[in-house]
């Protein structure tokens, strides 16, 4: 892990919605990061501004795509960004969904709003093997069609006759969307997977985490086998600001994928 920002040039920039961009990112020079395992962060810093803590979205030979939305100073600098433009980046950092052990069981991949950025590259691992596991299920959420990260691509997968089974819902439907409306969580009723022997992955604002986690307990799914990020609370990759401090757990340094096991305990203690 490198703990000194190294220089990775934007060489492609795709928007995704109107408030949020996935940067391709190339390093610059030989000096390269470590190879980044799914679920794991970069700490990417915009030149004058600051950094901040990013999931990779997808890896793609030499280059890191990292998908940020504009909601402060740092990731509205960084959504600006052109072809050309030079950023810093330090990690690989945090655990990673660990879907080495899930193999032979059925995924379900259930992702919300931005949280689908975290989940993609779990997603195209399984997808590049799905011999190694049962059912590939992904369910995703979103406000509205025009908030749906990645368009093309989950048409692509909803559409597709293959191990994938993907569906989409909505919470406030456009004209003209044909598709599911409601939270991610009704799409459970359809999904199907054996829960004494699935995996699930699950990354979204946090009510969604915890109504999605009541939800796959309730079908009979162990708390350890539910993994889920908690990327939203961290700032600093180290651990040394406090930030992202539940109970004894830091998640820059422990996390930010755990099992609920841990984290249900933890989220717990946080609303007292």
């Amino acid at each position: 892990m490198s703990e000194v920002p190294l220089p990775y040039q934007v060489t492609r920039v795709r928007d995704e919605t109107t408030d949020t961009v996935s940067l391709a990112l190339a390093p610059v020079g030989p000096a390269r990061l470590a190879p980044f395992a799914p679920g794991q962060f970069a700490m990417v810093y915009a030149f004058g501004v600051g950094e901040i803590p990013v999931s990779v979205s997808r890896i793609e030979g030499r280059e890191l795509i990292h998908t940020v939305r504009a909601v402060g100073a740092v990731s509205a600098a960084l959504c600006a960004l052109r072809p050309g433009a030079q950023v810093g980046l330090r990690g690989p950092f945090g655990t990673g969904w660990e879907l080495e052990r899930a193999a032979g069981q059925d995924l379900l991949i259930v992702a919300g709003g931005i949280g689908l950025a975290p989940l993609r590259p779990l997603v195209l691992a399984a997808l590049a093997d799905p011999h190694q596991y049962g059912r590939l299920g992904l369910l995703v959420g979103a406000r509205s069609p025009d908030d749906l990260l990645y368009a093309r691509q989950l048409g692509a997968w909803t559409t597709a006759h293959g191990p994938l089974h993907c569906a989409v819902t909505v919470d406030r439907p456009a004209a003209g969307w044909r598709g599911q409306v409601g939270v991610v969580t009704t799409l459970l009723n359809g999904a199907r997977f054996e829960p004494e022997n699935t995996t699930a992955f699950i990354c979204g604002p946090e009510v969604m985490i915890r109504a999605t986690a009541r939800d796959l307990l309730h079908r009979g799914l162990p708390a350890e086998r539910i993994r889920v990020s908690l990327e939203r609370n961290m700032r600093c990759a180290t651990g040394h600001c406090g930030h992202c401090q539940l109970g004894g757990v830091l998640l820059c340094r422990d996390g930010p994928v755990i099992g609920w096991d841990q984290a249900g305990s933890l989220l717990s203690v946080r609303e007292l």
